[in-house]
């Protein structure tokens, strides 16, 4: 189990790493939420991966699940949701202010001839 959940984290993040260094908007917003996703899983597994076992520890019960890095992850995907729709808006007007998505635009280079 843990072997698997280790390999779903690298994948999200080769993948999300992969999309990041894209030259066009879309892609970039897709890895930044791949990357995310990859680390709220991070955050889950690293309280320990129980099944069925309740988050408070009683006096009847041996095993418990950590509430703490649940806790985080909640926090996370409400801060990477946010920062999602905040990255979206800036790409979406860049792409409206230029008409064109691509990260790096270098301004197109005419040949003038040697004319000023």
């Amino acid at each position: 189990m843990e072997f698997l959940v280790a390999s779903a984290i690298g994948l999200l993040t080769a993948a999300g790493i992969y999309l990041v260094l894209r030259l066009r908007t879309f892609p970039v917003i897709l890895g930044i939420s791949l990357l995310t996703y990859a680390v709220n899983v991070f955050l889950f597994v690293s309280g320990r991966l129980t099944v069925g076992a309740p988050p408070v520890l009683r006096d009847t019960l041996t095993s418990y699940a950590d509430p703490l890095p649940q806790a985080l992850v909640l926090t996370a995907i409400v801060i990477s949701f946010g920062m999602t729709a905040v990255v979206v808006m800036i790409g979406l007007g860049a792409f409206l202010n230029s008409e064109d998505d691509h990260i790096d635009d270098q301004p197109d280079e005419t040949p003038t001839g040697g004319q000023p």
